[in-house]
């Protein structure tokens, strides 16, 4: 018993925040193995001139051409970096994929739309750069969890980003969410600031955008949820499902918003089978 107590308090640590507004040390603790792994990382790619506009890489050790997954992190529009995430960079360049963690500007400095075309332009440099990182630019899936689930859907649900960033929509082979808020209805001050006139709900709202040429997409969601309602996953399978795109969805009992991204942590792998549904999903995406 003695040598679970590690793990098992650094899980604690690490669930009982919403990995959109975690302590220093749960990111530390996720973050601890992943220092160690088959991997490279490389810091702080520019692709773009504002200070926010950065990417980390983390690409397997091998000489081999990937699939890549550009992973968009959480914070409400308001907080968040890269940087606390390496343990999800590092999950899945361990099992083969090239995968990209961008910033993006954050409210006070921009609002919507503007973290939006952030992310298009984080994937216009990926795909534009994707031979020299070792990846196939054709076989990108989009991924991210809370705020970064809503930026990743929009993306590949409305052409207008990607297109206006020079981006071919069949470069966009899958999308993964979890924990996002499809429907967004923006419920206090500051999300009222950020999405506010003269956009509205069909411009901020993935759920608008869904077509019957939407990519395969994997949702991802706990039922406990208290800070973004598993409804929202509900309304975006049905609505793909509705335009008989192909959706995967899985809701987790008894697990929370931060139990989607933090099962990708070594630490917090037991939490939930999101790393291997998400594993599995690739797999079928970008072969």
């Amino acid at each position: 018993m003695g040598g679970m107590k590690y793990p098992l308090l650094a899980a604690a640590a690490l669930t009982l925040c919403t990995l959109a507004g975690c302590s220093g040390f749960s990111y530390f603790v996720a973050n601890a193995p992943a220092s160690f792994g088959s991997f490279h990382r490389t810091r702080d790619l520019a692709y773009g001139s504002a200070l926010g506009q950065r990417l980390d890489v983390y690409a397997p050790k091998d000489t081999a051409t990937h699939p890549i997954v550009i992973f968009f992190h959480g914070g409400s529009w308001t907080m968040g970096r890269k940087a606390q995430y390496e343990f999800m960079g590092a999950a899945l360049a361990a099992r083969g994929y090239i995968t990209v963690i961008p910033d993006y500007r954050l409210y006070p400095e921009v609002r919507f739309p503007t973290f939006v075309e952030d992310s298009a332009r984080a994937v216009a440099w990926v795909r534009e750069h994707a031979h020299e990182l070792r990846g196939d630019p054709d076989r990108i899936v989009l991924m991210g969890h809370s705020a970064g689930a809503h930026m990743a859907a929009m993306l590949a649900l409305s052409s207008e980003y990607l297109e206006r960033a020079g981006v071919p929509s069949r470069s966009i082979v899958g999308l993964v969410g979890l924990s996002g808020p499809y429907a967004l209805d923006p419920n206090s001050d500051t999300l009222r600031t950020i999405f506010a006139a003269p956009y509205g709900p069909d411009d901020w709202r993935p759920v608008h955008f869904v077509t019957d040429r939407a990519p395969p997409t994997l949702l991802l969601h706990g039922l406990d949820d208290d800070v973004v309602s598993p409804t929202h996953t509900e309304k975006l399978r049905d609505a793909l499902l509705s335009h008989n795109a192909s959706v995967e969805t899985h809701l987790y009992p008894g697990r929370g918003h931060a139990d989607t991204a933090g099962s990708f942590s070594l630490v917090a792998r037991f939490r939930t089978p999101a790393l291997q549904q998400t594993l599995a999903f690739l797999g079928r995406v970008t072969r």
